[in-house]
């Protein structure tokens, strides 16, 4: 659409320490079904991802492999490096030579759906950048190294960011090229294009776009997986 070209990178080369697995989470069973394909059937469902990149770790490659390429926009797996950072950057040195838009999302996020992913999209094609979100519902406190309670922040600013990211091409390489010159210590993607005095535009995404972490949300996500079917 509009010679645009749209690149969905899906980082699932982690470690599955907190989770307690020696299985990568990328491949733990939900409901009979490895984790990372409900995240990919999601990607392949929405219209506006024309190519599906998957970063692994390496000895996870041929397993998840298995799984990625029975999804036609799959492209390539391929070995992610030592940092997300690093991973990312092998999933676009993969990526087609067409693309403008990256949309970088953690393969761990397997309730993400088509529609979500449409949304932030078309943020990001008219914003240059955009991220899904939620309003954080808990209080939120600023704590000292000793345990104690330094300061609550304003919760009605505070949003929890979650993903995908998506960002216009050159934008995207521009704020990378920052991070990677400075040694910047950045926890998501976004971070690194703030860094940069870009803006990124806030999309509101749904809380059930959690993340795999600790055996409770395998839990979660089953219940969550079931309820939609």
């Amino acid at each position: 659409m509009d010679g645009r070209f749209t690149c969905a990178i899906i980082v699932a080369a982690g470690d599955s320490t907190r989770m307690g697995y020696k299985l990568s989470k990328q491949l733990i069973p939900l409901n009979g079904r490895a984790a990372i394909e409900y995240t990919l059937k999601a990607f392949q469902s929405c219209d506006l991802i024309d190519e599906i990149v998957v970063v692994a770790r390496p000895v996870d490659i041929e397993n998840i492999a298995e799984v990625a390429f029975k999804f036609k926009k799959v492209s390539t797996v391929t070995a992610g490096g030592s940092t997300r950072m690093a991973s990312v950057r092998k999933g676009i040195h993969a990526a087609d030579k067409r693309v403008t838009h990256f949309a970088i999302h953690d393969g761990a996020r397997v309730l993400i759906t088509p529609e979500e992913i449409e949304r932030v999209l078309s943020a990001a094609y008219e914003n240059g950048a955009a991220t899904l979100a939620t309003p954080v519902t808990d209080t939120v406190k600023v704590v000292g190294e000793d345990g104690a309670i330094l300061s609550t922040p304003d919760r009605s600013s505070m949003w929890a960011v979650q993903t995908p990211q998506v960002f216009e091409k050159d934008l995207y390489k521009r704020a990378m090229g920052n991070a990677l010159m400075n040694n910047l210590d950045v926890t998501d993607d976004c971070s690194m294009v703030e860094a940069i005095g870009e803006q990124v535009l806030t999309v509101r995404g749904e809380y059930s776009n959690i993340k795999l972490t600790t055996p409770v949300d395998i839990t979660i996500a089953e219940a969550l997986l079931s309820k939609r079917k």
